[in-house]
């Protein structure tokens, strides 16, 4: 019998272990290794930012959910991926073996990269629970005390939506409040323009957004290098088309968010084989490892090149969508070898991003996601934002109940079979 393990307890790594564990034989074991015992969905981090959900809303105690499905669970983190040994390596120094290896770990954040970046430095951050719950006190505090906010996105980063997300957010939160008049609002990108999000567009997402911002009152800066961050001052370089610096921007604030850019987790960093220079791991159309067959990975830490060089660096988002159908594939091609067959199954290579703006939202679906589309489409209502709502609920249902199948996915595609049918 084979023994299946999986590291990493998110978006990515829970479902795979519902799904791998549907899909196993008899007698095989799936492990989950985490370095965390809670699972938090983290779509909804900027809503905890400013306190619009609270912690436990979006948190679930892992252990007793992978325990009822008679998956295995260690709480602890994995130092070292020896794949020609197939070994994990734990914090503690003890080894797991496995049959076959998933690294669905998620990114590891890169702040040390800009001097004063991330929550030890001078910036927010809501990439994690942990840092939005602390960016809500900070939020608390601001609210005592406005002033100037810059919100964006540092070179190198690859997930654009969120702080898209979180800018909006911010805004509609202090009209509710009465303060909006009393906070200039910049938002500070290495896109090559406002709407890029690292695939070069959805539908018109660039007029879109910023008309969007034009309405909201928020300054924008594209091209941009962040070179450094003080307390209360950050520095910008704006570049040029041809990527040449343009001009040097010194930027107050009372409050910053800043997504960073993303790097591959300490357990697959430097692996010859396993992890590109910056840490992403290689795959196939099949999920695999070109150099290691029995490893697999999904969600963030897979390595997608960009889709068109930019004047400063950026990556390309890997969106919810896409993961799980990462995971699908996944899971049904380790069964295949499992059956001693070849693997037959490929992912969506889809995008579908329901960005919540507070009051309303933007939806963007780009199939696939690297051009030219099938489908390049973009739209924005309250019924977005309603919808993110409803996907967090379902999202947080099929963990709860040990489900893996990605629902929305159905949804989505007969929505546009309408849209289709009705000529828009």
């Amino acid at each position: 019998m084979a023994h299946i393990v999986i590291i990493g307890a998110g978006i990515g790594g829970m479902p795979m272990a519902y799904e791998m564990k549907q899909l196993a034989r008899p007698g095989d074991e799936v492990t989950v290794i985490a370095n965390t015992a809670t699972f938090h969905f983290v779509p909804s981090n900027p809503w905890v930012a400013v306190s619009w959900r609270k912690r436990a809303e979006i948190e679930l105690e892992i252990a007793p959910l992978l325990a009822a499905r008679k998956i295995r669970f260690i709480q602890q983190a994995a130092a070292r991926v020896h794949p020609g040994r197939n070994q994990v390596e734990l914090a503690d120094g003890s080894f797991v073996d496995y049959d076959y290896l998933v690294i669905a770990t998620g990114p590891r954040l890169a702040f040390e990269e800009i001097p004063g970046l991330g929550p030890d430095g001078h910036t927010q951050s809501i990439c994690h629970v942990d840092h939005a719950t602390t960016a809500a006190g900070v939020w608390s505090d601001f609210i005592a005390d406005p002033g100037p906010i810059v919100v964006g996105a540092v070179q190198g980063a690859s997930c654009f939506g969120p702080a898209y997300e979180f800018a909006f957010i911010m805004e509609t939160d202090l009209r509710k409040r009465k303060l909006r008049d009393r906070v200039p609002m910049t938002f500070v990108t290495s896109e090559p323009y406002i709407g890029h999000l690292g695939l070069g567009g959805v539908g018109d997402s660039k007029g879109m957004l910023e008309s969007m911002f034009r309405e909201r009152h928020i300054k924008w800066i594209c091209n941009a290098k962040v070179t450094r961050v003080e307390e209360g001052n950050m520095f910008v370089t704006e570049h040029d088309d041809e990527g040449k610096p343009k001009k040097e921007h010194e930027l107050p604030f009372r409050y910053s968010m800043m997504l960073p850019a993303f790097k591959g987790v300490d357990a697959v960093f430097g692996v010859e084989g396993l992890s590109n220079p910056r840490g992403f791991v290689p795959i196939d159309a099949y999920q695999r490892n070109p150099a290691y067959p029995n490893v697999y990975a999904i969600g963030v830490c897979v390595a997608i090149p960009p889709v068109e060089t930019t004047p400063v660096p950026i990556g390309t988002p890997k969106t919810g969508f896409m993961i799980e159908s990462m995971v699908t594939a996944t899971a049904k091609n380790i069964r295949a070898a499992l059956d001693g067959h070849e693997p037959g199954e490929k992912a969506t290579w889809n995008a579908v991003c329901l960005a919540d703006f507070g009051s309303s939202g933007a939806a963007f679906i780009a199939l696939p996601q690297i051009p030219p589309r099938n489908v390049n489409w973009v739209s924005e209502g309250k019924w977005v934002h309603l919808a993110k709502v409803a996907f967090e609920k379902y999202f947080m249902y099929k963990v709860r109940k040990g489900k893996s199948e990605p629902i929305y996915e159905k949804i989505v595609m007969d929505a546009l079979g309408v849209m289709k049918l009705k000529g828009r």
